[in-house]
């Protein structure tokens, strides 16, 4: 079985974190998302990917290049403009001629990906949907679903008046290969506004997953920094690390002072230097190659790779991009900063 990954969208919300690289590409403790959503699959005996790319294609590209460093096949689909996500889903095709995985590049999730298959096999279904359930559906699409777990309808950003569901797409498919057909070619089109009603008005069926009980969408600094405090806090597992709002991670390499006082739960990465009386932690996440001076203070952060934090600065519910440099004594709270030549951007 293959998969295709939808990392075309250019991550509009997600900035200035995006202005240089493409949103899947945003690290999740240390590793590209896309990188740990690729291991998730090879876990389960899945080695072929095709990657729909636009937005900062060759980024993308260079990055895995065929996937051979990571053990697996790596196809690269360009889009010539965004396409939407059935457009993108077409734009593939030439790629899937048996059952496949379709995935949105901006989700961590815990969704069971042996159980999915198995589901959707069982229900016999055309396609399967991941679903999960919010408090507030309204920024999502709904799905609604008759007893038997087959969707019947399908609204994209409904009012508030118009919710007669919580469960939304998760952004997670199954396809049998006979629906590309009913995709449209060569325009943009939205598998969710679009293919999915136009499916069930023809008798596909569409079975609703429910299995799926961690979800978040990564799209927004916000989002982006709750998900690393639900790993951190036990909530999400990723392989080969496991927080459960204690324990202290270091990759090899690092050189850190006697004297730092460190609280757990704290990720960092390799070959990090750490001078004396700093401070870092709980809930601090250093990626590799970072210095970090005399007297610093580090919480609930997000320090990206090759990062210098000068002596004495501090960093609160802070995000900072990778090749930057906090000058000595500066105060970051509730901030994206992404360098010099951007203003920082309050959370």
């Amino acid at each position: 079985m293959k998969a295709l990954f939808l990392v075309g969208g250019m991550g509009t919300r997600l900035r200035p974190l995006t202005n240089k690289i493409p949103k899947p590409m945003i690290p999740i403790m240390g590793k590209p998302l896309l990188e740990r959503s690729i291991l998730n699959l090879k876990s389960v005996g899945i080695k072929e990917v095709v990657l729909s790319t636009c937005y900062r294609a060759q980024y993308i590209q260079r990055y895995f290049e065929n996937g051979e460093k990571l053990g697996m096949k790596i196809y690269h689909v360009k889009e010539d403009i965004p396409l939407g996500t059935g457009g993108a889903i077409k734009n593939a095709e030439e790629y899937f001629d048996d059952t496949f995985l379709i995935f949105n590049s901006d989700i961590l999730s815990d969704i069971d990906l042996k159980e999915f298959i198995k589901y959707h096999r069982e229900k016999g279904a055309d396609v399967t949907i991941a679903v999960t359930q919010v408090d507030d559906p309204s920024m999502y699409g709904v799905i609604e679903y008759d007893e038997n777990d087959y969707a019947i309808s399908f609204k994209e950003k409904p009012q508030p008046h118009e919710v007669t569901s919580n469960f939304i797409n998760a952004g997670a498919y199954i396809f049998e290969p006979k629906v590309l057909e009913e995709i449209p070619a060569g325009r943009v089109v939205s598998v969710e506004k679009e293919v999915f009603p136009q499916l069930i008005e023809k008798g596909y069926k569409i079975a609703v997953y429910k299995g799926c009980s961690y979800w978040i969408d990564i799209g927004t600094p916000e989002r982006y920094l709750q998900a690393h405090m639900d790993i951190m806090s036990g909530k999400y597992r990723i392989n080969g690390l496991n927080f459960s709002g204690k324990g202290i991670y270091k990759g090899p390499g690092c050189d850190i002072h006697s004297s730092v006082k460190i609280y757990e739960p704290v990720y960092i990465g390799a070959n990090v230097k750490i001078e004396e009386n700093a401070s870092i932690g709980a809930n601090a996440i250093i990626g590799d190659n970072v210095r970090i001076g005399r007297g610093v203070k580090i919480m609930r952060s997000i320090i990206w790779n090759d990062v210098v934090v000068e002596n004495g600065a501090t960093l609160i519910d802070t995000i900072v991009a990778s090749n930057c440099r906090i000058k000595q004594g500066c105060d970051y709270y509730s901030t994206v900063y992404v360098g010099e030549d951007s203003c920082p951007m309050a959370i």
